[in-house]
């Protein structure tokens, strides 16, 4: 026996390459879903059987007697391809098999729009967890495909809700079928509209206005009068907790968003979350977001610890201020994530002291730090040095994540 996988591209014949269709016409035996089935020709003697689980498949193969069967998968067997897991259970089973590619609705749609794809970012959100927004990031445009409730109109809410409403997408649906159709549109303009099952979207890059390693000056920010934390605590912040790309990160008490946004740089694979309830404080912190294309920093109105019910639970957590609820903000979030690296930032020695009391009675040791910062002030000839307030930094999480 030799097992033949072959990619059927949209599924009509007509993306069917002529390699695929010779195995086709040669097989004692055809497996794949049903829809893929019954758009294939009839061909006399030849046994069909539908299934779509990999099990299922190479259980129905290896009860066959036939020489030749065939396994049909919609779009490119190499792209998010349920012939993966059939040929990881073939190779252990030490069955022959080939692959033949058909065309996929990433290739289908860049024909039709008449675009190069090899720079797009390509994503499944067709039965896996998908975050738009993280895939923008990377400042490409980016391809979906798409399925069951995420839908193009779904990801292009979540788009819209991180600002970039104005982002052009185009929405591929039942590519290669007598009825497709493609459409270009804004991002909150399909947000709002229903699509066919069978789509795709393709949605530009965001905008990068900036990129720079962390400790972003301070004159780069819109500030108002909300209080912020300046460049060189920022650093260390970023330092102490050690932001990983693909992150979920929380910063308690924004105020100008400045510490959010690098929070939300360093984990551009994941997401931010900005808490804040002021009225300026939240604005300042929209328009930093947009002016430092931060998209997957979203801004949660309300206070700490009652606005963080909602959140998911967090890698890393930045309370800059906590209204003299501090414990059950790191209640909260430890009751989320146990071990979620922690920081908390004091001015006043009362701070200080209830952030060691509270990350001693969870168990966690502290980490204690001073930061005295200093900038030079021209005076006539003369620089003289103006200091700021110190400002102490306490982290905390268990000795494994360090």
């Amino acid at each position: 026996m030799q097992v033949t996988l072959i990619g059927l591209g949209g599924g009509t014949g007509e993306t069917l390459g002529a390699e695929g269709r010779r195995a086709l016409e040669q097989a004692e035996l055809v497996l794949g879903a049903e829809r893929l089935l019954e758009n294939l020709p009839e061909i006399e003697n030849q046994k069909r059987a539908a299934a779509t689980k990999s099990a299922e498949l190479f259980a129905l193969l290896t009860k066959s007697d036939a020489k030749r069967p065939c396994v049909v998968f919609s779009g490119d067997t190499g792209f998010y391809s349920g012939a993966s897991g059939l040929l990881a259970l073939l190779r252990e089973a030490e069955i022959p098999c080939r692959v033949l590619p058909g065309l996929s609705s990433v290739q289908l749609l860049a024909a039709r729009l008449g675009e190069p794809w090899q720079d797009w970012t390509l994503c499944s959100a067709h039965g896996t967890p998908c975050d738009p927004v993280a895939a923008l990031m990377a400042g490409r445009p980016a391809f979906f495909l798409t399925g069951g409730k995420t839908t193009p109109a779904s990801l292009c809410r979540e788009i819209k809700d991180a600002g970039l409403r104005a982002l052009r997408v185009a929405v591929g649906e039942k590519l290669a079928c007598p009825d497709e159709r493609v459409s270009t549109m804004t991002a909150a303009e399909c947000a709002e509209l229903c699509f066919a099952p069978l789509s795709v979207l393709l949605v530009e890059a965001a905008p990068r206005p900036f990129e720079r390693s962390g400790g972003i000056p301070d004159d780069a920010f819109l500030r108002g009068e909300v209080p912020m934390t300046k460049q060189e605590v920022r650093a260390a912040i970023l330092a102490k907790l050690a932001v990983r790309p693909e992150d979920t990160v929380w910063d308690i008490g924004a105020g100008t968003g400045s510490a959010s946004v690098e929070l939300a740089l360093a984990a551009r694979r994941g997401r931010a979350y900005a808490v804040e309830y002021r009225d300026e404080a939240l604005a300042l912190i929209e328009e930093n977001r947009s002016r430092f294309g931060a998209w997957n920093l979203r801004v949660v109105r309300g206070k700490a610890p009652e606005a963080l019910s909602s959140l998911p639970a967090p890698d890393a957590v930045f309370v800059g201020g906590s209204e003299g609820r501090l414990r059950e903000i790191v209640d909260a979030a430890l009751s989320k994530n146990p071990d979620a690296r922690l920081c908390v930032s004091a001015i006043a020695l009362e701070t200080l002291s209830a952030a060691l009391d509270i990350f001693n009675s969870h168990g966690l040791d502290a980490e204690l730090t001073q930061i005295a910062v200093s900038r030079a002030r021209p005076d006539a000839r003369l620089h003289l040095l103006l200091a700021n307030n110190p400002v102490f930094l306490v982290t905390a999480c268990r000795e494994e994540n360090r």
